[in-house]
Formats: structure tokens, C-alpha cells, sequence
């Protein structure tokens, strides 16, 4: 502890599979227009799902938490959007709202701050610190923050991540206008899930392909067609396919089972750069897709869905946990993971 200075315990990944408290500085507001708020719910993104098992190389250790929901405890002059004893949705991405790239949309390539800068992801993100801990800073309040609808549980709106992820891989696609409305989603981790839940809510017949017993039936009790195929199997084409494995062989796989004209739009959480069969792609029209979510941008429309009883997160939720259990649950975890104060 440093003399002299406030400190809060902050959960952080050591090495994969363990998670420990480190006591860290307590946030301060350090000009206007920013809040700080207290983390009331957690969610483990599949990202930190993949980093927990050793199989994505983000230096180690790194400050645990960047999809979350939070109580406002006070906000500095300039502030609208939000009071003390305020619920609000927490953007993962740090976004100034006024920027050019803000100002299009690009919530998650914001020109204020460095590139990628991020909560708890570690040197990836930025020193943003994490939100398994006391107090989180968010610098730019009326621009991040989104009030929690009315009755929803801050447990079922806290992957913004992940949610966000997987509405811009289908919502974009869906317009009221297409006659074909089929969506053949590559699951693992919970975006694929998402995807699936939302398609859904937006009125598709989604096909949901994986070989985990438990994710497929999350998706049969989401609502649709699961199939559990071996990655060189053929597979009727859809104009609309997502893919979430961050595997080579599967991602193959969906290229080959986007018809043509089709857009086939992936996720992207690959270790290593992968060869792609362009020719393939160019012959045939495929429209790839790919790019990190836009967090802010696209988060009222997932909360919507939310509060109108369309979209239910918690259906993909494997476990939750309370806040003293927050090393060993994290530690532990290999599917969606929910920490609630």
C-alpha cells in the first residue's frame, strides 16, 4: 500500500486458471464531464474465457473485468446523462463521442485516446484498469454511459461485449425487406449463442453448428435447427452466415457454406494471422465481414430487445457468482460467467 494514497482490491490474472486481489489506487475524477461508479454485476467476455485457458497470448497478469453494469457514486461538472445512485450499462471501449470516428459510429476506434484503449484488457486495452474491482473511472460519462431500462437485472444486460458482438453480425443483415431470412451461425464460447438469440428476436431461421453438447442445447432452447457436424462436412448454404470459433477449419468451412452472393461475417479472435481461399471468395461474391464491435453504438438497441422481453442473455449464462467467490469462480470458469456484488 502506498502511504498517503487510497487503495482498492482489484481482481487480476496471474497465469492462466488463476485469479487473485492485488490492491491497486482508487480512481479520482480528474476534470469534468467524468463519473465515477462502482461495478454491480461482471461478465466474463469469451476472450478472457480463452486467456483463463491458455490458448490467447495476452501478457500476464492483467486487471480482470470490461463487460459490466454499475451504480453512478459521483460525477464531476458537465455530467447529464446519469446521477449518483444511477444503474448504467458500461461500454467496454473508451469513446469521446465527439470525434470523427465517434461521430460515425466507430465507437471502438475513438481518436481521444490511444487505439484498442479498453477496460480490463490488460496492455491490449490500455490502463483503464478493470471492473472486478471497488471503483472504475469513466472519463467520458455522457458519452459511454447508458442508463439501465427499467426491470432488467444487471446480470442479463452485463456482456455488452459480447452482446454487442454478436447483434453487428446479424441485425445489420436482417432488414424487413429480405425474403430469405435463413442464418447459419458457427458457435463457440457465448457470441455464437448471442447470435443465435438475436437473430431470433429479429424474426430468422438460424441453423447453430458446434460440438459442444451444452452450447447445442442452449441454441435448440433458443430456437434453432442445432447440428453437431465434423468441420470437412458439407452443409446447405445460407445467404447469411456467422462465424465465432476462432478455428481455421471451421471458418473454412463456412466460406464453402455461403451461397453465392452471401455474406458470411466472423468475429475475428484468431491468435495467428490464417491463409483465406480468395478465389473461392471472389468467384463466388462472398461478402466477408469482419472488425471488432462497436460497443456504444450498438448497445441501446440490445438493451432494447432486453427490455422488451425479446432477447434473454441469462439463457447463455453458464454460472454466476457472488463477490467474495471472485477469484476461485474466474479461476475456474470455462462458459459465460457472471459476477454479481
Amino acid at each position: 500500500m502506498t502511504v498517503g494514497i487510497e487503495t482498492q482490491p482489484q481482481l487480476v490474472l496471474t497465469t492462466p486458471g488463476r485469479a487473485e486481489w492485488t490492491e491497486v489506487p482508487v480512481p479520482v475524477l480528474t476534470g469534468p464531464g467524468e463519473a465515477l461508479v462502482r461495478p454491480v454485476a461482471v461478465a466474463t467476455c469469451d476472450l478472457d474465457t480463452m486467456i483463463n485457458a491458455g490458448s490467447y497470448p495476452l501478457p500476464l497478469p492483467y486487471a480482470l473485468g470490461h463487460e459490466f453494469v454499475a451504480e453512478v457514486l459521483t460525477v464531476s461538472e458537465g455530467v447529464t446523462v446519469a446521477a449518483p445512485g444511477d444503474l448504467v450499462v458500461v461500454p467496454f471501449q473508451i469513446s469521446c463521442g465527439v470525434c470523427r470516428s465517434c461521430r460515425r459510429g466507430r465507437t471502438g476506434d475513438c481518436n481521444a485516446v490511444p487505439p484498442l484503449s479498453a477496460y480490463g484488457l490488460g496492455a491490449m486495452g490500455g490502463d483503464w484498469g478493470g471492473a472486478v474491482s471497488d471503483v472504475v473511472r469513466v472519463p467520458f460519462a455522457d458519452a459511454m454511459l447508458v442508463p439501465m431500462p427499467p426491470g432488467v437485472d444487471p446480470a442479463a444486460a452485463a456482456s455488452a461485449d459480447n452482446l454487442t458482438d454478436a447483434w453487428r453480425t446479424v441485425a445489420p443483415y436482417l432488414s424487413d425487406t429480405e425474403d430469405d431470412r435463413r442464418v447459419l451461425v458457427f458457435g463457440a464460447w457465448s457470441i455464437g449463442l448471442y447470435a443465435v438469440a438475436i437473430a431470433r428476436a429479429l424474426g430468422a431461421a438460424v441453423t447453430y453448428v458446434d460440438d459442444d453438447p451444452g452450447r447445442l442445447a442452449v441454441a435448440e432452447q433458443l430456437g434453432a435447427t442445432a447440428r453437431e457436424v465434423a468441420e470437412n462436412a458439407r452443409l446447405e448454404l445460407a445467404p447469411l452466415t456467422v462465424h465465432t470459433t476462432g478455428r481455421p477449419g471451421r471458418l473454412r468451412q463456412a466460406i464453402k457454406a455461403t451461397e453465392p452472393g452471401g455474406t458470411l461475417v466472423d468475429t475475428g479472435i484468431f491468435p495467428a494471422e490464417q491463409p483465406m481461399p480468395l478465389m473461392r471468395m471472389y468467384t463466388t461474391g462472398l461478402t466477408f465481414v469482419t472488425g471488432r464491435a462497436q460497443c456504444r453504438r450498438d448497445l441501446p438497441a440490445v438493451l432494447d430487445l432486453i427490455a422488451a422481453g425479446a432477447l434473454a442473455p441469462s439463457v447463455v449464462t453458464g454460472h454466476t457468482a457472488g463477490w467474495s467467490d471472485a477469484p476461485a469462480a474466474w479461476a475456474g470458469h470455462t462458459h459465460k460467467l457472471v459476477l454479481r456484488r
